[in-house]
């Protein structure tokens, strides 16, 4: 119980996905796909932290498994 009001809510989202005319953008949509060299990245580049067990790496035997 308790499930009525989110199910209600989620056919609500779906009709409106389903029966709504939405303008789709192709050129839009393939520079997104293909990307674009002069657009700056949208995500910045992960940073590396480092592991304080990388140290330990080396002294590890590689080909036992827990």
């Amino acid at each position: 119980m308790g499930r009525g009001r989110a199910k209600a809510k989620q056919t609500k989202v779906a009709r409106e996905l389903k029966y709504q005319s939405h303008e789709t953008d192709f050129a839009s949509l393939a520079q997104e796909l293909h990307g674009n060299d002069s657009a700056p990245a949208s995500r910045p580049e992960p940073v590396e932290e480092s592991d304080e067990y990388d140290k330990w790496s080396d002294y590890s035997d590689s080909t036992s498994r827990d």
